[in-house]
């Protein structure tokens, strides 16, 4: 069995909980789908859109979930081709591991009225600046599997 790859690093004294993650890789045009995140008293930062897996959810079911919440895309998952872990804290200062699925994802339309982060906003970079951008190694990391993958020819 391949071990997940590991990213970011545990501060002495946390209790990093797992937290079982889904993020995915919507295409357009060549750019890659983002969501750029504000919240109160942080900078913005940029991620891939995802998250918790729910009790009772797969990661499928998460991933359509989650990107419409996000970006107000309906998008059908295609296929998961990576699996990470990244330690992180929240802005609420909870310490977690995400464990991580990502996918290719297809978008079906645009679906307003899914959004509900209202912190949120969909922004479209070349794959290049997502590489230099993404908040999380692990992300970046996908992100260069996905396009080693989809470059083969």
């Amino acid at each position: 069995m391949r071990a997940v790859p590991q990213f970011g690093a545990q501060l002495e004294g946390r209790i990093y909980r797992d937290r079982p993650a889904v993020f995915g890789i919507a295409e357009r045009d060549g750019e890659i789908a983002l969501v750029r995140v504000e919240k109160p008293g942080h900078g913005a930062w940029i991620d891939l859109p995802g998250g918790a897996v729910d009790p009772g959810e797969g990661e499928a079911e998460a991933l359509v979930r989650e990107f419409g919440e996000e970006t107000g895309l309906a998008v059908a998952p295609d296929t998961p081709f990576a699996r990470a872990d990244q330690y992180f804290l929240s802005t609420e200062g909870q310490a977690y591991d995400n464990r991580a699925g990502f996918w290719t994802v297809r978008i079906l339309g645009e679906a307003p009225g899914l959004k509900i982060e209202e912190d949120h906003t969909l922004i479209w970079l070349s794959p290049d600046e997502v590489l230099r951008r993404l908040r999380h190694d692990a992300h970046a990391w996908a992100v260069a599997a996905w396009l080693r993958i989809n470059s083969r020819g």
